[in-house]
């Protein structure tokens, strides 16, 4: 192994110092909300604001329309899609964000100048993971969105938005069961403490929360012969980003726009990017899709094997957004160079550690 391989592996066997507390004095916690049930029927449920927390939290918000009232899983929910579209409002200022989020993931991502193409883009990206979801965005919500989140047969759980027109407000009234809650806020930074915390039997799992740091195309380092587009290297900022939303192992795939398909949970990469790239493409064309064509890639951790860039050059994505460390990177390089594939790592040139966008929520 080269020595510069060995230095893109490096960051995976050196400890972290951390100067978390010894002691762990929590945040005051003050009930806000009695939910309707826990993750499932049957489970009591209530959520906490952490006080002192503002701008736009889960600790700020107001229920406009409480229809059959807000349980455990659409609490998860909204936190992770209103993660999702602020970190895209930050980034991407004066574009509407629509995330829909199902089960604590992203199943649809689009961005436009007006909220009502935004929401297009996300629907499309997976119509049937997307039914029963929550719908969350950065924009303001106007008739023409309220009349299809109304829509039955996309059996929205809730819309969570920081405004509202007067006439969406009177159509989303025709869904009695709808919930309609509004994020206060909106464009101030998040305040709270800044940890992310996980309940393990007799103990806690403590860090802080994670924020990418690829922000700018100077951000990223082409390691490949080709080198990217413009749009592509937009594309990658925009799927990176979503990647660090979804579960692991998580591989996105989209344009410089919206997101086309989001394979995460998955033990393993290449099982990823098989999801991603079949949502892509309609499950096989039974569903109408965007494509995998001519779509820019995500992987939230390096490729283990070329299997992975071999699927997406088959499927028609030009690139691939990912960090580096694996003892195989040679190989993964040399492979997307003969398909004459587009690859970025996640650093700054002469930066010797990539970023990893692995969640586990």
């Amino acid at each position: 192994m080269s020595n510069k391989r060995k230095e893109d592996r490096a960051q995976y066997r050196k400890k972290v110092e951390e100067n978390l507390p010894e002691k762990l004095d929590f945040p005051i916690f003050i009930k806000r909300h009695s939910l309707r049930y826990g993750i499932n029927p049957g489970s009591p449920a209530a959520f906490y604001a952490e006080k002192g927390a503002s701008g736009p939290t889960m600790a700020n918000f107001d229920v406009l329309q409480e229809g059959r009232g807000l349980g455990y899983i659409n609490l998860g929910d909204m936190d992770l899609g209103l993660a999702v579209v602020k970190s895209l409002h930050d980034s991407r200022w004066g574009q509407a964000a629509y995330c829909i989020v199902k089960h604590e993931m992203p199943s649809g991502v689009g961005l436009a100048k007006n909220t009502g193409v935004a929401f297009d883009y996300a629907w499309g990206s997976d119509p049937l993971s997307s039914f029963g979801g929550v719908h969350v965005t950065s924009g303001i919500v106007y008739e023409y969105v309220a009349r299809e989140l109304v829509d039955k047969a996309k059996n929205v759980e809730v819309i969570f938005a920081p405004s509202f027109s007067n006439g969406a407000l009177d159509i989303l009234k025709q869904r009695q069961d709808l919930r309609v809650v509004g994020i206060n806020n909106f464009d101030e930074a998040v305040v709270d403490n800044g940890l992310d915390y996980k309940r393990v039997s007799g103990g806690m799992l403590v860090q802080p929360r994670w924020q990418t740091r690829i922000e700018l195309p100077s951000d990223l380092e082409c390691v490949s012969d080709r080198q990217p587009t413009s749009e592509e290297v937009q594309a990658a900022l925009l799927q990176w980003r979503v990647a660090g939303f979804t579960r692991s192992n998580a591989v996105v795939i989209g344009n410089h726009y919206r997101v086309h398909g989001i394979g995460s949970g998955q033990r393993s990469r290449i099982d990823a990017a098989r999801m991603a790239i079949d949502l892509a493409n309609g499950r096989g064309g039974t569903n109408s899709c965007f494509g995998a064509e001519e779509t820019f890639m995500a992987s939230d951790a390096y490729m283990p094997a070329t299997d992975v860039v071999e699927a997406a050059h088959k499927a028609g994505v030009t690139g691939i957004v990912f960090p580096l460390g694996s003892i195989k990177d040679a190989d993964v390089l040399a492979a997307a160079n003969s398909h004459g594939m587009t690859m970025l790592a996640t650093r700054s040139p002469g930066q010797k550690d990539s970023e990893r966008c692995f969640t586990h929520r």
